[in-house]
């Protein structure tokens, strides 16, 4: 009998402590390939650090390094690093059946005054989100039910095209108010890479490190869509480096964040 897919919200809700450490079973609804997708394992790791540290103060940068194949059963040990006045530096170490799968080293700061402001993220200007949106009866990664995705601009996955940057509309499907935060660090890593406009036909990628940075308090976006923009910065031997961009449907910039992936075509 197959196993019946998990929402978002309701997945994070079964996270729960054990010893020193959080666990909680992962469906294969979450899965790309092999293994967990990246964002939902950087989402587990950041529910468990919030659950351990609950009077930790806004998020401001994550570093997550996959070592390996996450699924199934895994364990999440958080530890904090260091904390001062305004900010606290926290490690989550998450493993599976598979072994150790992610570490996620996650910055947080509280809001301190600043003289000092400058905007450069200007949203592009892209069709309406449901004008783009892609069939459901695609064939795509598991985990991709739980998104609204559609490519707004650039280079489509598996073009062949000679360069590939892209623009997507992307929303959560299941997720809720209480978990923004988390929903909106899983739904920065939905999107495939840009490299793939470089494909001809599929092949396996695999991210390495991924870096992202908040740029924002208030992480809501009207309609709970986001505009993003994927810029395939060097691709070769093997590797391909992105920058990518996040903002809330009215145009506010909510994340940056940078990606070194792994392809095998």
């Amino acid at each position: 009998m197959s196993q019946e897919p998990t929402r978002f919200d309701d997945l994070m809700r079964k996270v729960t402590p054990e010893g020193d450490s959080f666990r909680v079973d992962v469906g294969p609804d979450w899965m790309q390939g092999r293994t967990l997708y990246g964002g939902i394992t950087a989402a587990l790791c950041l529910r468990a650090v919030r659950l351990a540290f609950p009077d930790l103060p806004a998020l401001r940068s994550v570093l997550v390094a996959f070592a390996g194949p996450s699924a199934g059963d895994v364990s999440i040990r958080p530890r904090l690093l260091r904390r001062g006045k305004s900010a606290a530096f926290v490690t989550a170490d998450l493993s599976s059946e598979a072994g150790f799968g992610v570490q996620a080293s996650f910055c947080f700061g509280a809001v301190r005054p600043s003289a000092y402001s400058l905007q450069q993220l200007a949203m592009p200007d892209l069709p309406s989100p449901e004008s783009v949106l892609l069939p459901r009866d695609r064939i795509r990664p598991s985990f991709t039910d739980h998104f609204d995705m559609g490519v707004a601009g650039g280079v489509p996955p598996m073009s062949g095209a000679a360069e590939s940057d892209i623009y997507w509309w992307l929303r959560p499907r299941d997720s809720h108010p209480d978990f923004v935060e988390l929903a909106l660090l899983a739904l920065a890593d939905a999107p495939p890479p840009a490299a793939l406009g470089l494909f001809k036909a599929f092949a396996p990628i695999s991210t390495m490190t991924w870096m992202v940075d908040f740029l924002s308090d208030d992480l809501t976006s009207p309609g709970d869509w986001h505009a993003a923009y994927l810029k395939n910065e060097h691709t070769g031997d093997g590797y391909s480096a992105q920058n990518a961009y996040l903002w809330a449907s009215d145009g506010r910039p909510l994340l940056a964040s940078r990606q070194t992936i792994a392809l095998f075509g």
